[in-house]
């Protein structure tokens, strides 16, 4: 009996050592591919609640009716933009993040352009929202939904969450060159014969 639950227990701990490793890899790879998983969100997500929001209205958002949505545009009650805002913004940063190596990505173009993007959306954003919610105050037969807020509010998280993204991968591409030199640097050392370089190259392997 003793050793049946000794054999149980341990069976419990190897369970639980497998969860966090399995969880662990997960959070690992969705921290890695952050950037990529944010642009899907960022070109699906807002349409997607635009979509939502013009179903519980007479005009559905459609590629039927999307011409009309054009034709009728008008910047204070219109929301077609927003959407194609994120798309743009998404497609972008996508573009930049895929030409961009680990140097690049550290101190190059995808932070500057990120923010830049990032930031461009969230002032028309910003903007088009005073308008929307100033004339739904103003005008008695102007309501604004709930799903448009959500609209609205997630485009903003996402052009912020662009930024953090955009900048801790810059942060992490920096400490790996930081490392890849300090170990060239080091190895070099070692050949010349240095003797503290030689301390260092003992105490990391």
């Amino acid at each position: 009996m003793g050793f049946a639950k000794e054999e149980k227990s341990k069976r419990v701990v190897r369970g639980i050592k497998t969860v966090f490793f399995l969880v662990t890899m997960i959070i690992s790879l969705l921290l890695f591919s952050a950037p990529v998983l944010l642009v899907i969100a960022d070109a699906l997500v807002p349409s997607a609640l635009l979509s939502a929001s013009s179903s519980s209205s007479s005009t559905s958002l459609s590629l039927q009716n999307l011409s009309s949505h054009f034709d009728n545009y008008d910047f204070r009650y219109s929301l077609i933009d927003i959407p194609l805002i994120s798309i743009i913004r998404s497609l972008v940063i996508f573009c930049v993040y895929s030409f961009c190596d680990g140097p690049r990505l550290s101190r190059g173009p995808y932070l500057g352009i990120t923010t830049m993007c990032s930031a461009l959306s969230l002032v028309f954003v910003s903007l088009k929202a005073t308008y929307v919610f100033g004339a739904s105050n103003l005008e008695p037969g102007v309501s604004v939904r709930a799903m448009e807020i959500a609209l609205f509010l997630c485009s903003c998280i996402l052009a912020v969450g662009h930024i953090v993204v955009a900048y801790r991968t810059s942060c992490r591409e920096r400490r790996k060159l930081l490392v890849y030199r300090i170990d060239i640097e080091a190895v070099s050392a070692c050949k010349n014969g240095y003797p503290k370089y030689q301390k260092i190259l003992q105490l990391k392997h």
